[in-house]
């Protein structure tokens, strides 16, 4: 009694007081007692007591519908029916209301159903019990009605934690009641008042896609029933969830396909397209003409594969479809873009026609289709194009309402790359052509209406990958027309967007027509206009040097103003220093034309202006050189590593290189505590290894004396990271080995001082990322050096330490770098190592299993589980019958009232499976399984990580 007035209290506190700190407190120790045994019955009793107020009846009922789901195995077996007793009386009592209370406790009921076995219930299992508690008690049918709702529903609900063999049973003996459930809602439809409340249940069973025929529920009352509402005045949401879940019912594989389901489609269909009228009729509801476009969204892609063959019938839907798509509300309307692609997919894959024989008959019925479909995605163009026009009111718009916008947008451009995937591209870009044409109209009337300009342009542009080179009807007129576009700022940034759309396009035109002085000409007034279009022009000027590079690499000296403009940020140009990048990239592709000696001036004249401010910034000596922020040398840094990546002249830039290392080792003795300068500063490096190779000289050897020295004071993982872009170049050359040799053992040796515990490894997320990216790669190019190290046993065990870090990109490095050493026998190079990686690997071998089976069984969360499990499956691989010994002890710790022997043995027959060589892919399924069983409660996962201990490494001990 005194805990149900503290839950009462706590409750009054948590909702009533004024104070937020009482409140957050209340709070915490309402969750806290949820998560205790004494919840089970003070919830209960407070439920059955008279006095307590909707806000104890509410989080009662949560409460105890939280602890069916995720705590019963606390219970006694012989608790089962005092709580099934219970949990009717609360049903009965709320049968009327609260409704939020009666369906935390229908839900309870139905988890309750999910745990306990069928013959508990007596015979025929819940479905039966809750026939004779309606047959007996027929004043109390609304709340168990509720409960036969939400029944089928909790098949699927992995709140519940129930084993998944229980889970599976469950469903079949749902699956196998589902004519008594069935026979129940069709005697509840007698009472009119219920009919409603029955639909919605019909709907939830019909989820189970259970293979009724087709034939036996074209005729049923409940299916009659649903079709009738669909006429009615008010259109019933009920009836349309009906129908709806029917039509999914039809095209399921489990419930026998279309072929078993035809007669009820054939029921279906024609009521369904009755309501075609009703889509633009004015005195409709919008939620009414919302649900009848669900319907027709519904029938489109459940039966796309019939409607694909393009009969009669089909284009009667396909034309409702379009009416739907017609609909000026984008709410509705976009209903249909599912079965827009899905249709395009099928009409142009080539699978859809292997069963019409020979490569000539299949082309021509692929032929057949396209034709059949054509207008109908032609109208389709014409349907969707206006979506993408800004509203009147764009600049008022909030941030959601622009984002919105902006999704409207990408989800009608997907649209039109559908329709262009059927039409082809050229004939989609006649279409959008006409509308640019009328709309250009606008731009020179009194208003200078600019918004139906854009939005055509937007459309083109979308299309641009489907539109050949070769095109030379609209095209050119196209372009002809973007000179003379007024310069609205939106415009503008779509102008310039185009323009980078079709650089390749305007690359093959070039030839016979003067253009890009045009559209670059274009592409500088977007880089003065606004910050938008200044981005847009960037982009589109790469696009335009990337693809046109072989035209524009005589004009270089034309160009560099272009570029000196913005990265100075002198003259009137709005490009941000990111975007500045662009451009950057622009002129590096263009250089990667030039002959060797042109493009070494070239390189030497992009880096002049980016050098400068860096070299002014290091004259003004170390105590103005500390002050600065990073962003005063990244800005500058990055621009250096863009060229560096994108000149792909290995000379030009390893002399660069070479002439700004004086430059680079200041900033890397002066910056080396400031992590992003040393980031920014180490890509320019991997840049320039990465372009120059061994061109590189004894440039490479001063960078990685710096690296290698500077990391054992400031601990920055991006040396890291850059030894691995060395290791990948040099690692197999013979002259360098001495050299990596020292490198590599002096970095992870350092490493593993560093990460001592998993706390290290939490608090050093990125060091263990990059230090076990690190490793791979050594074992990829290098192993001769890396696996015969003194250090590569001390990194094995550094990586056990850290395999449980609950950092994604940590955990991933390391379980990577561990599949790698497991999976050394496969490469070329590593297998002749495979005898010391074993007298390393063996002697752990027992542990590191426990721990990949611990971060299996929650010590590690599910999404990580894939590649924990590739890392258990290779060294299963790798070792045979000696790591499925090392499986079975592991397993063999967690307690059976955890996991079951027959679990145990599915597990480990997988890792059996995998040792003999199976295909990896096929033996998810029981590992998955344990992950679950592992996982089902906060309890179960504590007893498992108990007995595994993971962070506890009994390592036997190496000479």
């Amino acid at each position: 009694m005194e805990l149900q007035n503290t839950v009462k209290n706590a409750l009054n506190a948590l909702y009533h007081h004024p104070d937020d700190t009482i409140r957050m407190q209340a709070d915490r120790w309402l969750q806290d007692f949820q998560r205790t045994l004494d919840a089970w019955q003070v919830a209960d009793n407070l439920l059955h007591d008279s006095s307590s107020n909707l806000e104890t009846l509410i989080f009662c009922s949560q409460t105890l519908r939280s602890k069916v789901q995720r705590d019963f195995e606390e219970l006694p077996s012989e608790a089962f029916r005092p709580l099934r007793i219970s949990l009717n009386t609360l049903l009965k009592k709320f049968h009327k209301g609260p409704p939020k209370v009666r369906t935390q406790i229908s839900i309870a009921v139905a988890a309750l159903a999910v745990h306990v076995p069928a013959e508990d219930w007596g015979d025929g299992g819940i479905v039966n019990w809750l026939k004779d508690e309606m047959s007996s008690h027929p004043e109390y049918v609304p709340g168990f009605l509720e409960l036969l709702t939400v029944l089928p529903e909790e098949v699927f609900n992995y709140k519940i934690s129930a084993r998944p063999e229980r889970r599976r049973q469950f469903e079949k003996e749902l699956t196998s009641q589902m004519e008594v459930a069935l026979s129940i809602l069709t005697t509840c439809l007698e009472n009119s008042e219920l009919k409603e409340q029955v639909l919605e249940a019909f709907s939830s069973w019909l989820r189970l896609r259970h293979g009724i025929p087709g034939s036996i529920l074209a005729s049923h009352p409940l299916v009659l029933s649903a079709l009738s509402s669909l006429n009615a005045e008010l259109l019933s949401e009920a009836s349309v969830n009906v129908i709806s879940e029917l039509i999914h019912y039809t095209a399921a594989g489990s419930s026998g396909g279309i072929s078993v389901q035809m007669p009820l489609i054939q029921v279906i269909v024609p009521q369904v397209m009755s309501l075609k009228a009703q889509l633009r009729d004015p005195s409709k509801d919008e939620e009414d003409v919302k649900a009848i476009a669900r319907l027709f969204a519904d029938m489109g892609d459940s039966y796309v594969e019939l409607i694909a063959t393009g009969s009669d019938e089909s284009m009667l839907i396909v034309q409702a479809l379009l009416e739907v798509a017609s609909h000026p509300e984008y709410d509705i309307a976009s209903m249909t873009f599912n079965f827009w692609h899905s249709l395009q997919a099928i009409l142009t894959r080539r699978d859809s026609y292997t069963s019409f024989g020979n490569e000539t008959s299949m082309e021509a019925e692929r032929n057949r289709r396209l034709q059949v479909f054509r207008s109908a995605y032609e109208s389709l163009v014409s349907l969707v194009s206006f979506r993408v026009q800004y509203p009147q009111d764009y600049q008022g718009l909030s941030y959601e309402d622009l984002m919105d916008f902006k999704h409207t947008r990408y989800a009608v451009a997907d649209v039109l790359i559908d329709a262009a995937s059927i039409l082809g591209g050229d004939a989609t870009l006649r279409i959008l052509y006409m509308k640019l044409v009328e709309a250009v109209s606008f731009c020179g009337n009194e208003h200078g209406e600019w918004r139906p300009a854009e939005a055509a342009l937007f459309c083109i542009r979308a299309i641009s990958s489907y539109v050949s080179i070769v095109e030379a009807e609209v095209l050119p007129q196209v372009m002809s027309f973007l000179p003379k576009l007024p310069q609205q700022p939106q415009l503008l940034q779509t102008v310039c967007l185009t323009i980078g759309a079709y650089s390749k396009w305007l690359d093959a035109a070039s030839s016979k027509i003067c253009i890009l002085p045009t559209v670059i000409d274009i592409l500088m007034r977007g880089m003065g206009t606004s910050e938008d279009s200044a981005a847009a022009a960037a982009m589109a000027f790469r696009h335009i040097c990337d693809d046109c590079r072989r035209q524009l690499c005589g004009y270089f000296d034309s160009l560099f103003p272009i570029y000196h403009g913005a990265v100075n940020g002198e003259g009137s140009f709005k490009v941000s220093a990111e975007d500045s990048l662009h451009l950057v990239e622009a002129l590096s592709m263009v250089i990667t034309q030039l002959p060797p000696d042109h493009a070494k001036k070239a390189v030497e004249r992009l880096c002049f202006p980016v050098v400068n401010p860096l070299q002014d910034a290091i004259n003004q000596g170390l105590e103005m050189l500390e002050k600065k922020p990073a962003r005063e040398f990244t800005v500058h840094i990055d621009r250096l590593a863009y060229i560096f990546r994108y000149v792909n002249h290995p000379e030009a830039v390893a002399d660069a290189i070479r002439s700004l290392w004086p430059i680079f080792k200041a900033v890397f003795d002066l910056r080396a505590w400031d992590m992003r300068t040393m980031e920014s500063l180490c890509r320019a490096c991997k840049y320039a290894v990465r372009t120059s190779g061994r061109v590189m000289g004894i440039t490479i050897g001063a960078m990685l004396e710096e690296i290698q020295g500077l990391y054992l004071q400031h601990h920055q993982p991006c040396f890291l990271y850059l030894s691995s872009e060395v290791i990948k170049i040099f690692g197999s050359d013979p002259s360098c080995a001495d050299y990596l040799k020292n490198l590599i053992e002096a970095l992870f040796r350092h490493t593993a001082c560093l990460l001592t515990n998993i706390k290290d490894f939490t608090s050093r997320p990125d060091i263990a990322d990059d230090c076990f990216l690190l490793a791979s790669r050594c074992i990829r190019y290098c192993p001769q050096i890396f696996i015969t190290s003194a250090i590569f046993p001390a990194l094995v065990d550094c990586s056990m330490i850290g395999i449980t870090v609950q950092h994604r990109e940590a955990s991933n490095s390391i379980l990577t770098f561990l599949s790698d050493i497991f999976d050394l026998a496969k490469s070329s190079k590593g297998e002749h190592y495979v005898s010391i990686r074993d007298s390393v690997i063996i002697p752990r071998g027992a542990s590191l299993t426990r721990i990949l089976v611990a971060s299996i069984a929650g010590a590690l969360p599910s999404s990580r589980l894939e590649t924990v499990t590739y890392a258990l499956l290779a060294l299963s691989r790798a070792y045979g019958l000696q790591s499925l010994e090392w499986a079975k002890d592991s397993v063999s710790l967690i307690p059976l009232t955890a996991v079951t022997e027959a679990e145990r043995s599915r597990f480990i027959h997988a890792l059996s499976d995998a040792a003999s060589g199976k295909d990896i892919n096929s033996l998810m399924a029981p590992i998955e399984e344990l992950s679950d069983v592992c996982r089902r409660n906060r309890t179960v996962q504590e007893i498992v990580q108990g007995a595994l201990r993971p962070l506890e490494l009994n390592l036997v001990s190496v000479s």
